[in-house]
Order: C-alpha cells, then sequence, then structure tokens
C-alpha cells in the first residue's frame, strides 16, 4: 500500500477508536446543498461527516483488529459520522434527515467496540433524549425514600387524626 493510502487509513482508524460513536450513512444521490445542510446540521451536536471510500474502511476496521465491522454493508457510497457525546441525538437527527431525503439510509454503526444494525440505530434515535433518561433514574433512585416518608406519613396522620377525634367527642 502506497505510504498515502496508509496515512489515510490510519486516519481512519484513529476517527474511529477515538470517538464516542460512528454511523455509517448511504447518500447515493443526495444534492450537494441538502448534503451541506445535513453536515452542518451534525456540525451543530459536535458530530463530524466525512465521505470515505469502502475500501479504506475496511483496511482501516482491519488496522483495528475488530470484526465487529465485517458485517457492515459496504456497497455504493459511504459517509462516515463520528463524535463525542450523546450518540442518540446524532442518531435521531440522521433519522429525521433520512425521512426528508430518501437518500441519507443508516448502513449501521460502531458504538462500544460493537457492530449497530441498521435497525440498532433506529432504536437507538428512537430513546428519550439523555436528560429525560437521566430524569427517569433519578426518579426511579428518589421513588424509595419518598415512599417511605409517605408511609411513616401516613402513621403519624393517622394518630393525629384519632386524637382530633377524641377531642372533637369531648368537647360535644
Amino acid at each position: 500500500m502506497r505510504n498515502e493510502k496508509r496515512f489515510v487509513v490510519q486516519s481512519i482508524a484513529q476517527m474511529i477508536d477515538g470517538s464516542d460513536y460512528c454511523y455509517f450513512v448511504t447518500y447515493a444521490g443526495l444534492k450537494v446543498k441538502a448534503f451541506s445542510e445535513f453536515r452542518n446540521e451534525l456540525a451543530k451536536l459536535g458530530a463530524t461527516c466525512h465521505v470515505l471510500k469502502n475500501t479504506l474502511i475496511r483496511k482501516a476496521a482491519a488496522e483495528l483488529k475488530t470484526d465487529a465491522l465485517d458485517a457492515l454493508d459496504l456497497t455504493k457510497s459511504t459517509a462516515m459520522v463520528y463524535g463525542k457525546g450523546d450518540c442518540g441525538a446524532v442518531a435521531k437527527l440522521i433519522a429525521e434527515f433520512g425521512k426528508k431525503n430518501e437518500q441519507v439510509q443508516t448502513k449501521g454503526g460502531y458504538l462500544d467496540k460493537a457492530y449497530l444494525s441498521p435497525a440498532d440505530v433506529t432504536a437507538i434515535a428512537d430513546l428519550p433524549p439523555r436528560e429525560v433518561v437521566l430524569a427517569m433514574l433519578l426518579g426511579l433512585i428518589q421513588a424509595p425514600a419518598r415512599n417511605l416518608v409517605s408511609v411513616i406519613n401516613q402513621g403519624v396522620a393517622q394518630i393525629v387524626n384519632v386524637t382530633n377525634a377524641y377531642k372533637e367527642k369531648l368537647e360535644k
């Protein structure tokens, strides 16, 4: 392999290995203006999109010594979306953009050293935002303490109610 290609393969391997998530999408037939809009929307979320040759992606996967990307459908045009941070927001953007522009379709992804099928990427896109999941988790953590306080409070309230009823009975 020529030095230039070796450098590009190493760069792709570093992109894949150094990011929290990687999604691979096809964009065949998409107008340049729409693709630029797609890239700009991704940039707002801290993600980067690069158009790459399929053979170079395969070689980068081989350099990473991972079999996870072997199942990836690397035919036709491929763009790699990668970055750090919330992978759900990026997957949601890809899915929404794909609904508006039929040319953009998910081929798969790579997350935590595991292959993601297109269905997995869609499932990630359907998840609620990170903040909502954290709020739900906090609610689950607080529930036992809240329930304990309610039970204790209910016992005290019953004693107060019995005492008030006895007081009213004595006043009559």
